[in-house]
């Protein structure tokens, strides 16, 4: 089994890329910056989505599958959307049609929750959730995945799924858990209790384990996936978690939510103080029901990972 895994030196690729080594698959890694990935596991430069047909097919040519983690994320506070296009939806495609073409087994696209909801919005999140992406960045991450669903069924294959992941704790994590944890490590009081907000999280190990399980289980491949933690956790037990892991005594304030809220469009940060107050709970039953293991202690990883950017 030789396995191409794209956005090799990302956050969740570069484990992906780790995993499968230590379980013996043969790689071949791309990434934009190759030189980062040494010499040993037949590292190539990803393709701007413009490029030649044929730098496409020169990636997935004699490749087994393909781990697709490339792509650009929402943290990215200067792109425009023509740019999460360019990256989310085009390079996608492009690389599904070349590999649906040449390459004999599967094909793992790693997307969010973003593709079908917003983040200030409270639901619960399985594969049967209608599509109702709300920034930029969820609307390049859907149609990537219907683009690469497509490139799949024009050439009369059902081995592609798409992974759906929630917001992705571990080293080097970014976005609003990475915020929180800073937070979390100062000796500011704050105001928790106005956070009514639960959330599924899912740790990177995880993420990991649900990549390898869906390239290597023997049941055909459902075109939806949806992974998480189980159970989903409060974002004042997330705070008090990382404070419990960088020592900080808790300082956990109970402030009416209809004081927050103004200040927090005071200081221009209502979105992310309605992100921390809604509800998103993802539902991986399915993943479970085909053997894949969760995370089953959220709280306790989250306050390891905090003592670990500690020390």
């Amino acid at each position: 089994m030789r396995v191409l895994v794209t956005g090799a030196t990302g956050f969740i690729g570069r484990l992906v890329a780790r995993h499968l080594r230590e379980s013996g698959a043969e790689l071949r890694l791309a990434s934009r910056h190759p030189e980062r990935l040494g010499s040993g596991d037949g590292a190539m430069l990803m393709p701007n989505f413009d490029a030649p047909a044929e730098a496409f097919l020169a990636l997935t040519r004699d490749v087994t599958h393909i781990v697709h983690c490339a792509g650009l994320n929402n943290d990215q506070g200067n792109a425009t959307e023509a740019d999460h296009r360019a990256a989310n939806v085009e390079l996608s495609a492009r690389l599904a049609h070349a590999a649906s073409a040449q390459a004999s087994g599967r094909f793992i696209h790693l997307s969010s929750i973003r593709a079908v909801i917003g983040a200030r919005v409270s639901a619960t999140i399985d594969e049967n959730t209608l599509a109702a992406p709300q920034c930029v960045y969820g609307r390049s991450k859907r149609e990537g995945e219907i683009r690469v669903l497509d490139a799949y069924a024009s050439h009369g294959r059902s081995d592609a799924a798409v992974l759906r992941l929630p917001p992705v704790y571990g080293i080097g994590m970014k976005g609003n858990l990475a915020t929180l944890m800073r937070l979390a490590d100062t000796a500011l009081p704050l105001p928790t209790g106005a956070l009514t907000g639960i959330r599924s999280l899912m740790s990177s190990e995880a993420a990991v384990r649900a990549v390898s399980h869906l390239l290597s289980h023997s049941g055909a491949l459902r075109p939806i996936y949806v992974g998480a933690d189980v159970p989903p956790v409060a974002v004042e037990a997330i705070i008090a978690a990382f404070r419990r892991g960088v020592g900080r005594p808790m300082r956990l304030m109970a402030v009416p939510a209809g004081l927050m809220r103004p200040a927090a469009s005071v200081l221009s940060k209502r979105a992310f103080w309605d992100s921390l107050t809604a509800i998103q709970i993802c539902d991986p039953a399915l993943l479970i029901s085909q053997g894949w293991k969760s995370e089953t202690d959220p709280l306790g990883r989250l306050t390891e990972l905090a003592g670990l950017r500690k020390s």
